[in-house]
Protein backbone atom coordinates (compact mmCIF):
# COMPACT_ATOMS: atom_id res chain seq x y z
CA UNK A 1 0.00 0.00 0.00
CA UNK A 2 1.29 3.43 -0.95
CA UNK A 3 0.16 6.89 0.11
CA UNK A 4 0.53 10.25 -1.62
CA UNK A 5 0.68 13.66 0.00
CA UNK A 6 1.86 17.16 -0.83
CA UNK A 7 5.57 17.89 -0.67
CA UNK A 8 6.44 19.51 2.65
CA UNK A 9 10.00 19.41 3.98
CA UNK A 10 11.49 16.69 1.79
CA UNK A 11 13.65 18.91 -0.43
CA UNK A 12 16.67 16.58 -0.27
CA UNK A 13 14.47 13.64 -1.23
CA UNK A 14 13.04 15.74 -4.06
CA UNK A 15 16.62 16.37 -5.28
CA UNK A 16 17.35 12.64 -5.05
CA UNK A 17 14.29 11.92 -7.16
CA UNK A 18 15.15 14.67 -9.65
CA UNK A 19 18.56 13.03 -10.07
CA UNK A 20 16.94 9.60 -10.52
CA UNK A 21 14.53 11.01 -13.10
CA UNK A 22 17.37 11.91 -15.45
CA UNK A 23 17.84 8.93 -17.74
CA UNK A 24 21.58 8.46 -18.32
CA UNK A 25 22.23 4.70 -18.57
CA UNK A 26 26.04 4.87 -18.55
CA UNK A 27 28.61 7.17 -16.94
CA UNK A 28 26.00 9.29 -15.17
CA UNK A 29 27.67 12.27 -13.46
CA UNK A 30 27.42 12.59 -9.69
CA UNK A 31 24.26 14.07 -8.20
CA UNK A 32 26.05 17.30 -7.26
CA UNK A 33 27.55 17.83 -10.71
CA UNK A 34 24.43 16.90 -12.67
CA UNK A 35 21.91 18.87 -10.59
CA UNK A 36 24.09 21.97 -10.73
CA UNK A 37 24.53 21.91 -14.51
CA UNK A 38 22.73 24.86 -16.17
CA UNK A 39 20.26 22.66 -18.10
CA UNK A 40 19.17 20.85 -14.92
CA UNK A 41 19.51 23.49 -12.21
CA UNK A 42 16.43 25.27 -13.61
CA UNK A 43 14.29 22.33 -12.44
CA UNK A 44 14.97 22.92 -8.73
CA UNK A 45 16.52 26.36 -8.25
CA UNK A 46 14.22 28.61 -6.23
CA UNK A 47 11.73 25.79 -5.66
CA UNK A 48 8.42 26.98 -4.24
CA UNK A 49 7.64 29.70 -6.75
CA UNK A 50 4.19 30.10 -8.28
CA UNK A 51 3.37 27.09 -10.45
CA UNK A 52 5.62 24.65 -8.55
CA UNK A 53 3.90 21.55 -7.23
CA UNK A 54 5.27 18.28 -5.87
CA UNK A 55 3.72 15.15 -4.43
CA UNK A 56 5.56 12.53 -2.40
CA UNK A 57 4.78 8.80 -2.20
CA UNK A 58 5.20 6.82 1.04
CA UNK A 59 5.00 3.12 1.78
CA UNK A 60 3.20 1.48 4.74
CA UNK A 61 6.30 2.09 6.91
CA UNK A 62 6.14 5.83 6.14
CA UNK A 63 9.32 5.66 4.02
CA UNK A 64 9.54 7.99 1.02
CA UNK A 65 9.50 5.93 -2.17
CA UNK A 66 8.78 8.34 -5.01
CA UNK A 67 7.94 11.83 -6.11
CA UNK A 68 6.25 13.63 -8.97
CA UNK A 69 6.37 17.35 -9.61
CA UNK A 70 5.70 20.05 -12.13
CA UNK A 71 7.04 23.47 -12.83
CA UNK A 72 6.24 26.26 -15.26
CA UNK A 73 8.90 27.59 -17.60
CA UNK A 74 8.89 30.45 -20.11
CA UNK A 75 10.35 31.48 -23.47
CA UNK A 76 13.52 32.79 -21.79
CA UNK A 77 14.06 29.66 -19.69
CA UNK A 78 12.78 26.70 -21.69
CA UNK A 79 12.82 23.21 -20.26
CA UNK A 80 13.30 19.96 -22.18
CA UNK A 81 9.53 19.38 -22.37
CA UNK A 82 8.60 23.02 -22.92
CA UNK A 83 5.31 23.65 -24.73
CA UNK A 84 4.36 27.15 -23.57
CA UNK A 85 4.38 29.28 -20.40
CA UNK A 86 0.97 27.92 -19.32
CA UNK A 87 1.87 24.22 -19.57
CA UNK A 88 3.68 22.79 -16.56
CA UNK A 89 6.33 20.16 -17.23
CA UNK A 90 6.16 17.01 -15.13
CA UNK A 91 9.07 15.10 -13.64
CA UNK A 92 8.80 11.80 -11.83
CA UNK A 93 10.98 9.19 -10.16
CA UNK A 94 10.39 6.13 -8.02
CA UNK A 95 12.91 4.43 -5.74
CA UNK A 96 14.50 1.39 -7.39
CA UNK A 97 13.17 -1.05 -4.78
CA UNK A 98 9.50 -0.26 -5.53
CA UNK A 99 9.59 0.07 -9.31
CA UNK A 100 6.98 -2.03 -11.08
CA UNK A 101 4.59 -1.93 -8.12
CA UNK A 102 2.28 0.84 -9.36
CA UNK A 103 3.78 3.77 -7.45
CA UNK A 104 4.66 5.69 -10.61
CA UNK A 105 1.22 5.25 -12.10
CA UNK A 106 -0.41 6.33 -8.84
CA UNK A 107 1.81 9.42 -8.67
CA UNK A 108 1.06 10.32 -12.29
CA UNK A 109 -2.68 10.01 -11.80
CA UNK A 110 -2.51 12.24 -8.71
CA UNK A 111 -0.43 14.95 -10.42
CA UNK A 112 -2.71 14.90 -13.47
CA UNK A 113 -5.67 15.45 -11.13
CA UNK A 114 -3.76 18.20 -9.30
CA UNK A 115 -3.02 20.01 -12.57
CA UNK A 116 -6.66 19.73 -13.59
CA UNK A 117 -7.80 21.04 -10.18
CA UNK A 118 -5.43 24.01 -10.59
CA UNK A 119 -7.00 24.88 -13.94
CA UNK A 120 -4.28 23.87 -16.39
CA UNK A 121 -5.40 22.77 -19.86
CA UNK A 122 -2.33 20.69 -20.68
CA UNK A 123 0.75 19.22 -19.03
CA UNK A 124 3.92 17.99 -20.67
CA UNK A 125 6.92 15.81 -20.01
CA UNK A 126 10.17 14.90 -21.67
CA UNK A 127 11.34 11.30 -21.85
CA UNK A 128 14.46 9.71 -23.28
CA UNK A 129 13.68 7.83 -26.50
CA UNK A 130 15.42 4.73 -25.09
CA UNK A 131 13.24 4.67 -21.95
CA UNK A 132 10.57 2.47 -23.54
CA UNK A 133 9.03 1.32 -20.25
CA UNK A 134 8.32 4.95 -19.22
CA UNK A 135 6.99 5.78 -22.69
CA UNK A 136 4.60 2.80 -22.48
CA UNK A 137 3.28 3.97 -19.10
CA UNK A 138 2.80 7.53 -20.35
CA UNK A 139 0.94 6.25 -23.41
CA UNK A 140 -1.35 4.12 -21.20
CA UNK A 141 -2.09 7.18 -19.06
CA UNK A 142 -3.15 9.13 -22.16
CA UNK A 143 -0.07 11.18 -23.01
CA UNK A 144 0.43 11.81 -26.72
CA UNK A 145 3.59 12.43 -28.70
CA UNK A 146 4.25 16.11 -29.32
CA UNK A 147 7.75 16.29 -30.80
CA UNK A 148 11.19 14.71 -30.76
CA UNK A 149 14.19 16.88 -29.96
CA UNK A 150 17.58 15.19 -30.01
CA UNK A 151 17.39 12.03 -27.89
CA UNK A 152 14.18 13.03 -26.06
CA UNK A 153 10.50 12.89 -26.81
CA UNK A 154 8.14 15.56 -25.54
CA UNK A 155 4.70 14.23 -24.69
CA UNK A 156 1.55 16.15 -23.84
CA UNK A 157 -1.59 15.38 -21.89
CA UNK A 158 -4.76 17.38 -22.53
CA UNK A 159 -6.80 17.87 -19.38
Amino acid sequence: MFYIRNFENEFEFFLDMLYESIHIPENKPSKEILLNSPDIRKYHEGWGRKGDKALIAFDAKNQTVGAVWYRLFDENNKSYGYIDCNTPEIGIAVSKDVRGKGVGTLLMRKIIQQAQDEGYNTISLSVDLENSSAINIYNKLGFQDYEVVGTSKTMIYKL
